[in-house]
This record gives C-alpha cells, sequence and structure tokens, in this order.
C-alpha cells in the first residue's frame, strides 16, 4: 500500500515544502495538495519547490478542476514539471468544489470533467488532441507521463472515473462506502473494456494519531463538513432516500445549514456542527496506530491502493512521524 500527504497552501510555502520531505523521510510517497486560488497560494509554483527538495515524492492537486484553468495550460504546467523532474505529478481532478464555489461558478458538469481528462492526459504525453475544435499538441514533450485520477461519489461520476480515469479518488474512509463505490468503478471499467485492476484506488481521509479521540473528533470533524458539500449535490440530485447513492452516506446532512468555506478544511470549522462523532469515526483514522492499521488493512483488503492522509490539524508532524515509525511500516511488511 502506497501513502499520500495532504496538505493546503497555506503561506509560508517552506512550510509546506518541509512538511513534504518530512513525509518521503517516513515512507510517504505521494504528496499532495488542496487547489483552490483564492483560498490558498498556488500549488504548482509550490510543487516546483517539493519536487526540487526530493527525490522520489510524486505530487499533485487533490484535485484540481477543468473550469479554474484553460486544458492546455492545466497540461503544459505538468509537462513542464515532469520535464524538470523526471515523471513526478499525478493529475488528481474533479467539478470542483471550492475553488469554482469560491469564485461564483458553479462545478464543472461531468462531460465537460470526462472531456478534459482526455485532452489534458494527451496533451502532456506529448499526443494531439481537439481543444474547443481546434487541434492542439505540445511540441516539446518528449516521453511524458500523466495519469489522471478522479474524485467521486455520486453513481455517474462512479461510472466516469471508472470508464475513463487512470485513478479512482475515494475522499472518505469508511469501509462499507469504500467497497461500494470500488466496485462501482471497477463495473464501469468492465463495461467499458478495461482492465479493473488497472485503475489506481486512493482513500484520502484525515488521520488523527493518539489516545484522545474527544480531541482527535474535534480536529478532524471539518471533514465531514467537507464531504457534506459534495453529499448535498448527491441530495439535491437524487433525493434524500434513493437507491442510487447509499444512505449511509447521505443520512448525515439533515441538519446542515449552509457552508462557510473561509473555513474550508480548516480544525474547528463552524460550518461542520452538524457533523456527529459516528461519522467522524467512519470517514477518519483515529485513535492509536494499531487502530490505524486494523482499519487500513481492511481497506486494503478492499483493493485501496493508497491511502492519503489528510494532514489539516495540530498534530502535523507528530502524524506523519508516526506513520512512517509505526504504520506504514505495518502494511507493508
Amino acid at each position: 500500500m502506497d501513502f499520500g500527504l495532504v496538505l493546503q497552501t497555506d503561506p509560508p510555502a517552506s512550510r509546506v515544502v518541509g512538511l513534504m520531505k518530512r513525509a518521503e523521510r517516513n515512507g510517504f510517497t505521494h504528496g499532495w495538495t488542496f487547489d483552490s486560488a483564492v483560498l490558498w497560494q498556488e500549488p504548482f509554483v509550490i510543487y516546483s519547490q517539493i519536487l526540487a527538495n526530493t527525490t522520489k515524492l510524486k505530487v499533485g492537486p487533490m484535485v484540481t478542476n477543468p473550469g479554474t484553468r484553460t486544458w492546455e495550460v492545466t497540461a503544459s504546467t505538468f509537462a513542464t514539471l515532469n520535464d524538470m523532474f523526471g515523471n513526478r505529478t499525478v493529475c488528481g481532478i474533479g467539478r470542483g468544489d471550492s475553488a469554482m464555489r469560491v469564485a461564483g461558478r458553479k462545478p464543472n458538469t461531468l462531460a465537460r470533467l470526462g472531456e478534459a481528462i482526455g485532452v489534458i492526459r494527451d496533451l502532456a504525453e506529448g499526443r494531439e488532441t481537439e481543444v474547443d475544435g481546434q487541434p492542439l499538441r505540445l511540441p516539446w514533450v518528449r516521453d511524458g507521463k500523466l495519469p489522471v485520477w478522479m474524485a467521486a461519489y455520486g453513481p455517474k461520476a462512479l461510472d466516469l472515473a471508472g470508464r475513463k480515469a487512470d485513478g479512482f479518488i475515494l475522499q472518505l474512509a469508511d469501509p462499507y462506502l469504500t467497497e461500494w463505490m470500488v466496485k462501482a468503478v471497477r463495473a464501469a471499467a468492465v463495461d467499458a473494456g478495461r482492465d479493473p485492476s488497472s485503475v489506481t484506488i486512493c482513500v484520502a481521509a484525515p488521520a488523527y494519531v493518539g489516545d484522545d479521540l474527544a480531541h482527535a473528533r474535534e480536529q478532524c470533524r471539518w471533514f465531514g463538513g467537507m464531504v457534506g458539500n459534495h453529499v448535498a449535490d448527491l441530495v439535491a440530485r437524487y433525493g434524500e432516500h434513493s437507491d442510487m447513492v447509499p444512505e449511509a452516506l447521505t443520512a448525515y446532512i439533515k441538519e446542515r445549514h449552509g457552508y462557510d468555506y473561509s473555513h474550508h478544511g480548516r480544525a474547528g470549522n463552524p460550518s461542520t456542527d452538524f457533523v456527529p462523532d459516528e461519522i467522524v469515526d467512519r470517514f477518519c483514522l483515529l485513535g492509536p496506530a494499531e487502530a490505524h492499521i486494523e482499519k487500513l488493512k481492511a481497506l486494503r483488503d478492499l483493493g485501496v491502493d493508497q491511502f492519503a492522509v489528510y494532514d489539516m490539524h495540530d498534530a502535523q508532524e507528530t502524524t506523519i512521524d508516526a506513520y512512517g515509525a509505526e504504520i506504514i511500516p505495518a502494511l507493508n511488511r
């Protein structure tokens, strides 16, 4: 099982780079960041420093979207980093939540997202493709490689991920929901004539190592609010009691009343008081190292290839070091 570290690009950027260096020393293979140009600093600038200060770590956004940058710019940025540092990027992509809504735009449609996945990958790998009806190719790309991993929750998005993406990003760590969604992605891959095992499965969620469970819950409750934004979209589309979406995902947002993106992804987010302890426990990894190991083994048995640690709380270094000393070795023996 691979492990990734997920951070927000809060200033100073040097701290983000330092934490990524620490993660690589502790056995993490991937370094991810949020991508919302208004809320945080520009991640691709910071990626160049992360790559320059590490040797093997792969980097990318969790997640970018096809609306805040033109597709040829996104592809060229990835391809430039790959040319400089040797194909060490991954494009995590989704419809766009915070990046689009904060700028007053709606998230992208799945049709647009599906088209963007192919275009960005083709351009970054040196192939000709069409952008808005115009044939384009990046003529300077040599031996480029850009896996594109798609974040998804709903049935149509899961289907798209299985048909078109190189990887599937699930932003929660509940084993029941993981099993349900991985099955949907793999079934879509089979229907599209693809090898389902070729789709990398990445689960991303907050992890907090320690014995004070009440404190860990408060540090990670924000995550239920973040996931709730996507769940609210699903409920609006499919209804509260739909066979298309598991009630284990949707039921907890009944008391949700709006969301303030100025606290997005941060401990103490006041917009997440509707998130019960049960959801925090299900969606996150909390408790002593042994509890993390047990849950991660269950996820690995469900086909999860990578666990990406959302490290947005008051124990960032402690969590990275605990994973490096105890948890990563236990999963990779």
